[in-house]
């Protein structure tokens, strides 16, 4: 083992030099420190064993289990915050782990594209949608999950090897072909550009994690996920077409890219020409609408994507006409949306309260007297962007109350089978709570959050 100033001192070493330096430097850039390098342990495990271990719930490894790993992410511009992402095989990689850590600038002691070994006995596993994490552990709505491994606790568990030979290379790929690739890897997608929607756009919103868009020609769309505390934060998107490189990972159904800096995105080529990026389908539907009994803040409309590719709501709109007006009485702009592959998209009138109630934000915030906050009686329909009603809930002019198409005090939900949506109010489409509705609908109020599955067809 190669002997240098040990991890601990580095680390007190490193908060002292960003301390002094706070009225001395123009940024927070410093030389990668000499790391203390481990060539006397080896991998006895593979990544696939590792995962095999979880199942359903957060768990303590017990076994002394090592892992050899490749450096894939940085935190050198910030774009990455307190995590570490790994993958098993430099070139051709199968599987990767996300390492929560509570240690800043880590790419002064792990630096993007080196071998580490993890010895993983006393870490966490556990699993964010098809993603794995390894790490300490924390509490959250009664539930263990992984979190952030203390700093001190970092060099008894992460090792940087002294045999630095694997050049990693990331994964070429296309967005056609993404699904095949394994998730927490560095992939290199070609043919890509921002969406006509965030053009002239920075990076990130300050201080607040962002979303952008990036497509291809076929008009699939991607995720690019942008930290606001990133140096290049406020910088504009690029203008042209290209390929980018990052880390990818999965919210729900949909693939994200993390990226590392601005050297990863190559977008100097020409965007794509006679693109359509607004688009008709019938495979996007209204698949719930809720009014709790208990509670009208905890309102909100489900939309659902039954198709394979997720899909971009630029230009779709979400209109309600309120009792029995034939006129419009709001509007949802539904653009810069993307809805997975099979996947929800939730819409609150009241977020804080939405979250309050079932433990997660919706994916879009509205205000009240929106479509999103019907007391039940009213009727809506989703517009596509050339103006064709795709789905509809109820029979515009109709008030709700004592009809078919009431949920008042409760909540109208799509019946699995329906994987189209109908321009036509059709009853036995939908199975309906309410407290005075017609026969045929269940006239039993609901109550929020038991009586309901915000995110969850079935």
């Amino acid at each position: 083992m190669k002997s240098t100033i040990n991890r601990k001192t580095q680390i007190f070493l490193l908060g002292i030099m960003i301390g002094l330096g706070v009225s001395c430097v123009a940024d927070r850039n410093f030389d990668a420190l000499e790391t203390d390098c481990t060539d006397g342990i080896s991998a006895n495990i593979g990544y696939a064993g590792v995962m095999a271990l979880y199942e359903d719930q957060t768990l303590q490894i017990q076994e002394d289990w090592i892992i050899e790993g490749y450096v894939v992410s940085s935190d050198e511009a910030g774009n990455f915050f307190s995590e570490l992402y790994i993958q098993d095989h430099p070139t051709v990689p199968t599987a990767g782990f996300q390492l929560e850590m509570d240690l800043r600038d880590s790419h002064l002691f792990y630096p993007g594209h080196g071998k580490v070994f993890v010895k993983l006995q006393g870490l966490y596993l556990g699993k964010s949608g098809e993603r794995f994490k390894l790490g300490g552990t924390f509490i959250a709505f009664g539930n263990l999950s992984v979190g952030r491994l203390p700093a001190n606790a970092v060099d008894a568990h992460i090792f940087w090897s002294c045999d630095q030979s694997g050049l990693v290379s990331p994964v070429v790929t296309d967005l056609e072909a993404i699904a095949d690739k394994p998730l927490n890897t560095l992939v290199q997608i070609m043919d890509l550009e921002v969406s006509e929607a965030d053009l002239g756009l920075p990076f990130a919103v300050e201080r607040e994690e962002t979303t952008r868009i990036l497509t291809d020609c076929g008009d699939r769309s991607l995720i690019l996920l942008n930290s606001g505390f990133a140096d290049f934060q406020n910088e504009p998107l690029p203008q042209g077409n290209g390929s980018i490189t990052g880390v990818l990972t999965k919210d729900k159904e949909t693939f994200q890219l993390i990226i590392r800096d601005l050297d990863d995105m190559d977008f100097t080529g020409d965007r794509c020409e006679d693109v359509i990026d607004e688009f008709t389908s019938k495979a996007i539907i209204i698949s719930e609408l809720a009014d709790p009994d208990n509670n009208s803040g905890a309102r909100f409309v489900e939309l659902y994507n039954t198709a394979s590719l997720p899909l971009s709501l630029k230009g779709w709109t979400l209109r309600r006409y309120t009792n029995d007006n034939t006129a419009v009485s709001s509007t949802i702009d539904l653009s810069g949306l993307v809805i997975g592959v099979e996947s929800t998209l939730l819409i609150s009138p009241n977020a804080g309260e939405f979250e309050s109630v079932y433990g997660f934000s919706p994916d879009l915030a509205v205000g009240t007297n929106s479509p999103a906050d019907s007391n039940g009686d009213d009727n809506l329909e989703l517009i596509d962007p050339f103006g064709t009603v795709i789905d509809v809930f109820g029979v515009p002019g109709e008030d709700g109350t004592g009809t078919s198409h009431e949920f008042e005090d409760g909540r109208a939900v799509r019946n699995l089978g329906i994987i189209q949506g109908n321009p036509l109010f059709t009853f036995s489409e939908w199975t309906i709570y309410n407290d005075t509705g017609a026969s045929g609908t269940l006239q039993l109020p609901q109550n929020a959050p038991d009586d309901f599955n915000p995110g969850i067809r079935e």
